[in-house]
């Protein structure tokens, strides 16, 4: 049987997205989980990966729990050398854990699957022309992520909040944003939102698209 592997641009494993991902994958299929950020302090990481100010930047989940903003340029360059890894570890399908943009990510022989080039399309097709509102974790990343959502034909609604807590607005109060704001559809555009956040976005009273769940079911079945 094949071999998946799983790239988060945090540090892994993650025990908040692979639950969702074990509900639907063969538990005969080898598996192997890395991190971009695997073994790094919180110094290692702010010196490495450190947020630029009027750049592109992601969020992401640290094992012990805590999340840090670091610079999707930089993180981009280190997966690559993660993909490499992950391919000589035998991976024949590797599956990137985030939804953010990345231009260049390329594996020799591995199937890779990116979120942000598989969902747009999925979800145009899902919604079909419905009035889409997308809630990403960082106010700061609505303009950087807005490129890939061209296949909608609909420019979507955008609210933020965090699936890691901390300040600004609630799952659930940028789930009701958006739909007073005419949404009729709401997508969590971010790996880290797991099934908690589909039921407070939910009690908006509108279709709630997970991510992770999503592209979970889709890798299911090609890995």
């Amino acid at each position: 049987m094949s071999k998946l592997g799983t790239l988060t641009i945090g540090q892994a494993p993650r025990a908040d997205i692979t639950p969702i991902l074990d509900e639907v994958l063969d538990a005969r299929l080898a598996r192997c989980h890395a991190g971009v950020l695997d073994g790094l302090s919180r110094a290692e990481i702010a010196q490495g990966f450190a947020a630029e100010a009027g750049k592109p930047v992601l969020i992401t989940k640290l094992l012990d729990g805590s999340a840090v903003v670091i610079d999707r340029a930089r993180t981009e360059a280190a997966a690559q050398d993660k993909l490499a890894m992950l391919e000589a570890e035998g991976c024949s399908t590797i599956l990137m854990l985030c939804t953010g943009h990345f231009a260049s990510l390329r594996t020799q022989a591995a199937r890779l699957i990116e979120p942000d080039r598989v969902l747009p399309p999925t979800v145009a097709a899902l919604v079909q022309g419905a009035q889409l509102g997308i809630i990403v974790p960082l106010a700061e990343q609505i303009a950087s992520e807005a490129g890939k959502w061209v296949p909608l034909g609909r420019a979507p609604l955008y609210a933020a909040a965090s699936p890691y807590g901390g300040e600004g607005a609630s799952v659930a109060e940028a789930a009701r944003d958006l739909a007073g704001r005419g949404a009729q559809v709401l997508l969590m555009d971010c790996m880290g939102f797991v099934e908690r956040h589909r039921r407070e976005a939910a009690e908006a009273g509108l279709p709630v698209i997970l991510s992770n769940s999503l592209i979970a079911k889709l890798v299911s079945e090609i890995a």
